[in-house]
């Protein structure tokens, strides 16, 4: 038995595609997988199939003629071919997140295009298929043009392209933003913007938090917050969470250490700092205050506000390192502290990570 690839467009009607396939299977070929590609011209049906030997690439265009199949492509194919689509596009999309450099590397194995070529023009209204070409606007600027020699492309693949290059962008832009901080006392920490996934280590953050720590950063009371609260402050409508995290030995998986919210409500946002008390006194609350100021001021918020218990004397001094003005208002053992955003501060010591 040999394997085939076969695209071939068939009207959207009723009982077409089984007539099709029954054309297939009167001379013995046996399908093993099929995608459907919708265009404006019909359904384009995408075969993996496995034929007899006897059979040639011409038996199998006139097999689909007969099917009432039209614009068929045949090409043999390799036994990977085999692996199941929505596996393959998700072990693609990790390798892209994990290396972003690989982005034409992936396209070109996504689509089994025969070139991939960035170009610093954006594709803006031109992005598109037309034929076999491909044209893919690029997240972080510049396009991508994509050619193969058969078959067509088709408006399915490319959104999953054009997904891929997104996530690709998100993952780059991540990278990025991660810094590694070294704290006064040589401890080296990174600093990145939370995302959903980080859900399960921020609830082990607060399960190793002192009651105190938490009734300090929460206010109402010392019980652990919710996992659906939890995960609304991780990804806030507006605003931004800030983790910080050290990675074992061994490359052993980061714990959370410490986690800034910044929360946004009109041209305010509120600011809440949580430090695993065995990192508390170590310079990390301010690391993070800072870079969690800079982030409120490139977003545009007037001022920053932090409800804080008068007796918290750390966070206060942490506040006070800050040396920004502030206002203070005092409601019986709770202060609320406005901090305006317009003064430069100066960066903690840092690098890239």
């Amino acid at each position: 038995m040999t394997l085939w690839r076969i695209r071939a467009t068939v009207d959207d009607r009723p009982g077409y595609l089984s007539v099709l396939t029954a054309s297939l299977a009167l001379r013995g070929v046996n399908i093993l997988t099929v995608q459907v590609h919708t265009t404006e011209r019909g359904a384009v049906d995408d075969f993996l199939v496995d034929a007899p030997e006897s059979i040639d690439e011409a038996d199998i265009i006139a097999a689909v003629e007969r099917g009432r199949g039209r614009d068929c492509w045949v090409a043999r194919s390799e036994a990977r071919g085999l692996a199941d689509q929505p596996t393959r596009v998700l072990g693609l999309a990790s390798r892209l997140v994990h290396d972003p450099d690989s982005t034409g590397e992936v396209l070109r194995a996504l689509l089994a295009a025969d070139e991939v070529t960035w170009r610093p023009a954006p594709a803006t209204a031109r992005s598109g298929i037309d034929g076999m070409t491909m044209l893919l606007a690029d997240p972080n600027g510049g396009s991508y043009a994509l050619r193969r020699v058969a078959p067509s492309f088709t408006p399915a693949e490319y959104a999953r392209a054009q997904a891929l290059l997104e996530l690709g962008a998100t993952a780059a832009r991540r990278a990025t933003e991660q810094v590694t901080v070294v704290l006064p006392d040589g401890a080296e920490l990174t600093v990145r913007p939370a995302v959903a996934e980080d859900l399960a280590a921020v609830v082990e953050l607060h399960e190793a938090c002192s009651a105190r720590s938490r009734q300090r950063r929460y206010l109402g009371g010392a019980a652990q917050p919710s996992p659906a609260r939890l995960r609304r402050l991780l990804e806030p409508a507006r605003g931004v969470t800030l983790i910080a995290a050290t990675t074992g030995s061994g490359g052993a998986a980061e714990s959370v250490v410490a986690m800034a919210n910044l929360l946004g409500e009109g041209d305010e946002a509120e600011l809440a700092l949580l430090v695993r008390d065995d990192w508390q006194r170590r310079g990390l609350g301010s690391t993070l205050l800072r870079r969690v100021t800079r982030q409120a001021e490139s977003a545009g918020y007037a001022a920053m506000v932090l409800h804080v218990q008068a007796e918290n004397a750390p966070m206060l001094r942490t506040l006070r390192r800050l040396s920004r003005p502030s206002t203070v208002e005092r409601d019986a053992g709770l202060l609320t502290l406005t901090v305006p955003l317009t003064v430069d501060v100066p960066a903690p010591v840092e690098r890239t990570g």
